[in-house]
């Protein structure tokens, strides 16, 4: 058991933590949440014992293990299933006593260092390594390349693996989704899931959390307040503690009254009926969730976007891909005012490449596309947050765009996302990842766009932050196109899903429960593949490798043969130089008697001796006979 007593946590002379209590027993699931900036990394850090307590005291249980996901990028030249084995020590450890006693030919010692491999299940460490490469989206062929040759988010999954491969008694994740795309989610989750040890996780995925723990502490004003059950249960449980403050009652009933409007507006118009049904099942919740959220910093809305009468974007009988690489074929996809659709598909099969051949950032490789009158492209990816003008100021940023603007309209903006005061004044290089996102946001949501195509949109994004582009987007009235891992989103904001899968682009009939199980039935047929290449690969293998035996066989042969041949050459000589000897008559005079027996005796020898190395040979012929 873990537990902390009276802490206090403080970073400069910010106060994190004041008289903090916590228990956490073996092998509960528990979500950190809180605002960014309010101590849940300092928190690990404490206990991962990188920092100490200010005041206070914390216990735990000296034979525990303990796992963390590094936060920061890797840098080795090691390849990536070496980096990932090296998160278990153990097993490190034992490969080195195992090579060291071959080393000194110690076989006692050896027998007891294979045995404990065997135990700490170090002969599938490999495969299981492996395994969680694959469940995170790492391709067979990657797995050999160095940590070197991938790009950060790449890496930060690598620190994951690596975190995952380690035994422990405790594990901890900051933020392990951030890089992930759905499908790996989906895979971490179930993972989890079975995860025996105590787990303590940060994340801003409200359906992750909601799957994988069955405890919640909330970080808020200096202390840490636990709740039963998951994100959902904290949701309602923080809502009736707050449904008294009559702040709380009069945003939700404004949010409730225009909840209200959109559904009597659109609740019989074809259109809009997949929106209105979603929220009328919003109505259901408010009441116990909307209280939950009445602290959060950040709320804006879409302004509504230049009005199109036609499609907005159409793709047909379209190639896309790059060079000469197709990635997606046939492709027909035609976007007209307010369609709002969710891009679902393995890792790599085109989701990316389909919204920047929208964008017009990737030229088509066949086919046609044509842009609608009055489009408006409001894009997001993480490749926005590095265009940002880093010496800039979110106010400057939104003044360069809109010059006409007073200060006050643009800082009122800005205030949505938490930009107040001398915050919108200061230079974006010194943002964290969620500030940069949330400028990058601010400023497409500006622009006023009819269609939004979001790639990821809540990476860095923290719950709260979150919520609010979920609730804006729910008001947006233009096209949407997203791709995200966040299904809270999704669930929430499209209408309809595409899947992209192998290499087309085709409508989803399906939710994302459908996609889940269609998900678990790909997987299965990828491993099957994988099996049918790898017997493939192994027979080859076994084949490379019996060859190799083969060789290594027949190359004594060959060299025993050729020892044998001069040998033989060299009796026959000798053989040839005593006949010679004996076919001068004069040998056998009786005066030559003693040197003709000695000559015999020399050609009984060498005959004798030829014929045994004849013997041999025949022999090593033979036996090579069987390799060829």
């Amino acid at each position: 058991m873990i537990s902390l007593t009276n802490i206090e946590l403080r970073r400069g002379i910010k106060v994190l933590l004041q008289d903090a209590e916590l228990v956490i027993h073996p092998g509960q699931h528990i979500g950190i949440i809180g605002a960014n900036g309010c101590g849940k990394t300092s928190l690990f850090k404490l206990l991962l014992g990188q920092i100490s307590p200010d005041a206070g005291d914390l216990s735990i249980p000296s034979h525990w293990r303990i796992a963390h996901m590094a936060q920061e990028l890797a840098s080795s030249e090691r390849s990536a299933i070496d980096f990932v084995l090296d998160g278990d020590p153990q097993l490190r450890r034992a490969e080195a006593a195992i090579e060291q006693a071959l080393l000194d030919e110690d076989n006692d010692r050896l027998a007891a260092e294979y045995e404990t491999m065997d135990e700490i299940g170090g002969f599938d460490a490999r495969y299981r390594a492996e395994q969680l490469l694959h469940g995170l989206g790492f391709k067979q062929s990657d797995i050999a390349g160095s940590v070197n040759s991938f790009s950060g988010g790449w890496r930060i999954r690598l620190n994951l693996a690596q975190a995952l491969m380690s035994p422990s008694d405790l594990l901890l994740l900051d933020e392990p989704t951030n890089h992930l795309d759905l499908d790996a989610t989906l895979w971490l989750e179930q993972w989890l899931k079975v995860y025996a040890g105590t787990l303590l996780i940060i994340s801003h995925d409200r359906d992750f959390i909601d799957n994988v723990v069955d405890r919640i502490v909330h970080v808020e004003n200096k202390k840490s307040i636990s709740y039963k059950g998951n994100y959902s249960a904290f949701e309602r449980l923080r809502s009736e503690r707050l449904a008294l403050q009559q702040a709380s009652f009069e945003k939700q009933q404004k949010r409730k009254k225009d909840v209200e409007e959109f559904v009597a507006r659109f609740r019989y118009k074809a259109s809009k009926a997949k929106q209105a049904q979603s929220r009328i099942k919003e109505l259901e919740r408010m009441e116990s969730i909307a209280p939950a959220h009445i602290d959060s910093p950040f709320q804006f809305n879409f302004p509504k976007a230049k009005k199109a009468y036609s499609a907005l974007v159409n793709i047909s009988q379209a190639s896309l891909g790059y060079g000469n690489k197709i990635i997606l074929e046939n492709v027909n996809f035609d976007l007209q005012p307010g369609t709002r659709i969710g891009l679902l598909g393995p890792n790599g099969a085109g989701k990316s490449t389909l919204i920047n051949s929208l964008t017009g950032d990737l030229e088509l490789l066949k086919g046609i596309r044509v842009y609608g009158e009055n489009l408006k492209i409001g894009y997001f990816a993480q490749h926005q947050l590095e265009v940002l003008d880093l010496k800039a100021s979110p106010l400057l940023h939104l003044q360069r765009l809109s010059p006409e603007a007073t200060e006050q309209q643009l800082r009122n903006f800005l205030g949505g996302f938490d930009f107040h005061d001398d915050k919108a004044l200061e230079p974006v290089v010194d943002f964290s990842g969620g500030e940069k996102a949330r400028v990058a946001l601010a400023l497409i949501v500006w622009q006023k766009p009819n269609l939004l195509l979001l790639d990821e949109p809540t990476n860095h994004l923290d719950l709260e932050m979150r919520q609010a582009l979920t609730m804006a987007l729910q008001d947006y009235e233009g096209a949407l196109v997203v791709i995200s891992h966040d299904r809270h989103l999704l669930r929430n904001t499209v209408d309809e899903f595409y899947l992209i899968a192998d290499n087309r682009a085709d409508e989803f009939d399906g939710d994302l429960n459908d996609y889940q199980n269609w998900l678990r039935q790909f997987s299965r047929q990828e491993d099957k593949n994988k099996k049918i290449d790898n017997k493939i690969n192994s027979d080859k293998k076994i084949a490379r490798q019996k060859s190799a035996d083969d060789r290594n066989k027949i190359a004594p042969l060959n060299k025993q043969i050729k020892n044998i041949e001069t040998k033989i050459e060299k009796f026959q000589k000798q053989l040839s130089e005593i006949e010679e000897i004996l076919s001068d008559t004069t040998i056998y005079d009786s005066a030559n008697r003693d040197n003709l027996k000695v000559v015999m005796a020399d050609q009984a020898a060498a005959k004798k001796l030829l014929s045994a190395e004849e013997e041999a040979w025949l022999e090593a012929l033979e036996a090579l006979e069987k390799y060829q």
